[in-house]
């Protein structure tokens, strides 16, 4: 183990990783405190993620981990241990848990030194992380020309992370690092070597207090020793998992556990876990049965490796429930008294926005832009209620609706109701602190309510899952919807204001027709009828422009993060269809900032969308990347001219021309 005075403190980073060889698992019975009689534990070598260099300290991020690696051979080097500078990978896990191939995680948070270990807030809109000590972008170094560890503070932006800050609790002179936090996010735990420990590094908490943390408390003798405490694990069940030299072990860093705040002992992982090398860096999901390491044992892939586990049976004292009953209240947003018949859907939600199992309020589909001949738009088209199945649920006399939520997850609550404003709500069963009810206000609506169909005119039978584009001529704005499978739709309209509705379906004419709330008061529903025309022809074809309207860049940045490309999985999801089709991603930024400069960003944009791909699967050939900079402007925001950001946003897009289709293609056209 190096000596953390010494070492470039990210202090026990070199520590190493688990190893088996590439492609095998281990398969052991496990007989100790921690499982059932009879449990197997299953141990797997992560061997896409994995490179000949260090990977370690992995941590769970929407669907995925989050990693340090130095993996970058060709980078800056950090001479006292003669490794590029850690930087921070992002893997994406299938449905069996296994991390697909990596990708950089952010390049907001990369800086000349090492980053990492980090955790999130359960939202996934905090971050801390460990980072060299930087200040302003210049390393800061103690007396003894060590640059400590320090831990930072970071919230979530549209494409990356921002409002980097130092915590409060780091000091100049000791290192601070490996921070986990609590399933709640009012504790966090992390390594340090400050003055008044029982040894080397020892492990602390912080408790929030308003915007603020406490002073660091040490976790005493029970847990801390005469040696090394680092890369501490909270689990939502209370248990702590951390990695240690100090006790009796099999070699080197040992993983160990506790049950916090139960009078508990210390208990050694024992094996597969530990080995005669450095193990650390454990997770774990919230039911025990899996989750990740790393060590640096024989057989791996590299220096160090990150391991997958399973465990048939589960680690004792890690499952929460399974379900929670409870008890949803639907009441009226200004009288408060209960409201009968309001319909309820459920939909779990994952961190990066999409909603899992199938269920999804938002359609995406192609659309004619208006705006050229040949150019499309992927647009999200929010569903209609009746177009989400029959409801989960449904209250009673007095408002009331009993549902059985499953345990350590996030959903959307989607209420509706006749007369009423649809509403969302969100739901949490994560942690200890998992909602015991939840009350939604449903105000009534002030609009017409306009009910319609879309129609063939050659049949006369109506269309399924047409798009409705509605605009507000008056005020200049648009929304669209998507019509139900038996080619109906509804939607309130906005007094006092007068619209055009035009009905579009792949294969037909679009068509128009006005409607208006000028003089109705909300008490007569309006009728609408879109009739459309067969054509023939394919909507895409060679030379076709999509528009990738919400691929939004922030200014002088590049890059394309979790959440924030919805349409690229739209694409994503195309391309793997129709094998045959090729595309050229192509990048513009706005007017601000040197021309040539633009030019370079937008090459770098087009790659970061096609990097993006790629990842996911779509063979590299079949990806062009152009950047035309401010060259192709949308608007009039050229240089010199004063434009909102949202003007500015506007002109930083993406598309995507059609080079080679072989297929008749339809890209999930209203279903």
């Amino acid at each position: 183990m190096p000596n953390y005075q010494q070492v470039s403190p990210l202090l026990v980073l070199m520590l190493s990783v688990l190893s088996l060889s590439a492609q095998e698992s281990s398969k052991s019975k496990a007989a100790n405190k921690l499982y059932e009689k009879g449990t197997e534990v299953e141990l797997y070598n992560t061997t896409q993620i994995n490179t000949d260099q260090l990977e370690f300290s992995p941590t769970f991020y929407l669907n995925g981990i989050v990693y340090a690696s130095s993996r970058l051979t060709q980078g800056e080097r950090d001479k006292k241990i003669d490794e590029t500078y850690f930087e921070l990978y992002y893997a994406d896990l299938d449905g069996n848990g296994e991390p697909l191939a990596p990708r950089e995680f952010s390049l907001e948070l990369n800086s000349p030194l090492h980053e990492g270990p980090v955790t999130f807030d359960r939202e996934g809109q905090k971050m801390y992380f460990t980072r060299n000590n930087l200040d302003r972008g210049i390393r800061r170094a103690d007396e003894q020309g060590v640059t400590r560890l320090k831990i930072y503070e970071a919230t979530k932006g549209r494409n990356d992370w921002k409002e980097v800050r130092e915590c409060s609790f780091n000091g100049d002179s000791y290192s601070t690092c490996h921070p986990t936090l609590s399933s709640d996010g009012e504790v966090l735990y992390f390594a340090s070597d400050r003055a008044g420990g029982q040894g080397g590094m020892d492990l602390y908490r912080v408790r929030r207090v308003g915007d603020q943390w406490s002073e660091p408390e040490n976790l005493g003798p029970e847990i801390n020793t005469a040696g090394n405490e680092v890369f501490p694990f909270i689990h939502s069940s209370g248990h702590l998992f951390f990695a240690s030299d100090g006790y009796a072990g099999m070699g080197g860093l040992d993983l160990h556990m506790i049950a916090l705040d139960q009078g508990k002992k210390v208990i050694n992982l024992g094996e597969p876990f530990n080995s005669e090398a450095d193990d650390l860096g454990f997770i774990l999901n919230p039911e025990g049965t899996q989750g990740f390491f790393s060590s640096d044992r024989a057989g791996g892939s590299g220096k160090d490796d990150i391991y997958r586990f399973r465990v048939s049976r589960g680690i004792w004292g890690m499952t929460r429930p399974t379900v929670f009953p409870t008890t949803i209240r639907v009441v009226d947003a200004a009288t408060k008294m209960g409201l009968s018949g309001a319909e309820v859907r459920v939909f779990e939600r994952t961190a990066d926005g999409f909603l899992s199992g199938g269920k999804d309020l938002y359609e995406a589909v192609l659309l004619p832009s208006g705006e050229a001949e040949g150019q499309l738009l992927f647009q999200l088209i929010r569903k209609d209620a009746g177009s989400l199945g029959t409801a989960d649920a449904q209250s009673n006399a007095e408002g009331l609706v009993e549902y059985a939520f499953p345990g350590e997850r996030k959903f959307l609550v989607l209420v509706t109701k006749d007369g009423y404003t649809p509403r969302e709500a969100g739901f949490s069963t994560l942690g200890n602190d998992a909602q015991a009810g939840l009350t939604v206000a449903l105000k009534k609506r002030s609009c017409v309510l306009c009910r319609g169909s879309v129609v063939d005119q050659s049949t006369g039978r109506t269309i399924p899952n047409a798009v409705v584009r509605i605009r507000n001529t008056i005020m200049g704005t648009e929304t669209a919807i998507l019509a139900t499978e038996l080619g109906t739709f509804s939607h309130c309209l906005p007094l006092d204001a007068e619209y055009r509705l035009t009905g579009i379906k792949e294969n037909f004419q679009a068509a128009e027709l006005r409607l208006s709330t000028l003089r109705n008061d909300g008490s007569e529903e309006l009728r609408a009828e879109l009739t459309l025309s067969p054509t023939t022809g394919r909507l895409i074809d060679e030379g076709s422009v999509i528009v990738l309207e919400n691929i939004y860049y922030d200014f002088d940045k590049s890059d394309i993060r979790a959440g924030a490309a919805r349409e690229l999985e739209e694409l994503r999801a195309m391309m793997e269809t129709y094998p045959s089709v090729e595309i050229e991603l192509v990048a513009h930024t706005d007017s601000r900032g040197h021309e040539d400069y633009n030019q370079q960003l937008s090459q770098r944009r087009a790659e970061s969308a096609r990097a993006y791909l790629i990842a996911r699967g779509i063979a590299a050939p079949r990806i062009r990347a152009i950047g035309l900079g401010e060259s192709q402007l949308r608007n009039d925001c050229g240089d010199g001219r004063r434009c909102s950001e949202a003007e500015h946003q506007y002109n930083r897009r993406s598309e995507v021309r059609v080079l080679k289709v072989e297929e008749a293609v339809k890209i999930r056209y209203g279903g």
